[in-house]
């Protein structure tokens, strides 16, 4: 039994770190007036933007994906946007079952505005090649970040989110390192009690006879200090 509605639309955007090394313009926003002013001009009506900003086109779980498709399932979906096929994911399997089965079984029509694949139209004979260089392109890229961060740590660059407990990220050069003034010394006397044979267990009884910080939560405490900071 055929829906009597046909035009209702789901408008599906996702961004990822990997798109934005692309070099292309895909903001979600981007994204989002685009399908918009595609549907305005095709009349369809848009019932529901779903947006994944920061989600990775691999993984299929990602949070408003799996929300689109439970509207699907409820039948509240007709027809789905994207801008182009590698939004709806870079897994080239699941891409496919999604586009090809998933949707039929629901009679949902799919459309990649800036590729022209509709599947109302009927199949598109290069959409499988897309998908598999959407996903080589994941792959590709995931190799390059790889390799960029090993050369930065040959050329004796600091590639870590966080500087180690004792240091701190030079603010004129991220990637290098300087000791920090309010934990410097304290490193230093873990290092000279261990010389002289203390165990463990000992410099850690003195170090909390000083009432001194663990790192982790030192790092808690600067955290709620520059939170203050943001606010005052």
């Amino acid at each position: 039994m055929k829906k009597q509605q046909q035009t209702r639309t789901a408008i599906y955007c996702r961004l990822s770190r990997d798109d934005e090394q692309s070099g292309e313009s895909m903001s979600i926003e981007n994204q989002r007036i685009l399908l918009r002013r595609y549907a305005k001009e095709q009349g369809f009506e848009v019932v529901e933007v779903y947006t994944d900003d920061g989600w990775s086109g691999t993984n299929f779980d990602r949070p408003d994906f799996q929300r689109m498709k439970r509207d699907i399932e409820s039948g509240r979906i007709d027809i789905v946007l994207v801008k182009d096929l590698s939004r709806l994911g870079r897994n080239q399997i699941e891409t496919s079952l999604c586009i090809q089965v998933f949707f039929p079984e629901h009679q949902v029509r799919f459309i990649a505005v800036s590729e022209n694949i509709d599947t109302a139209k009927g199949e598109d004979d290069f959409m499988e090649l897309r998908n598999l260089f959407n996903e080589w392109f994941v792959r590709d890229t995931s190799r390059k970040v790889k390799s960029g961060y090993r050369q930065r740590a040959l050329n004796g660059d600091y590639t870590g989110a966080f500087a180690p407990y004792g240091y701190r990220k030079d603010e004129q050069n991220k990637h290098k390192l300087i000791p920090d003034e309010k934990t410097a010394a304290i490193v230093q006397r873990i290092f000279r009690l261990a010389v002289e044979g203390h165990s463990h267990f000992k410099i850690g009884r003195l170090l909390r006879a000083d009432r001194v910080l663990t790192p982790r939560a030192y790092l808690a405490e600067q955290r709620r200090r520059r939170a203050r900071g943001r606010m005052d």
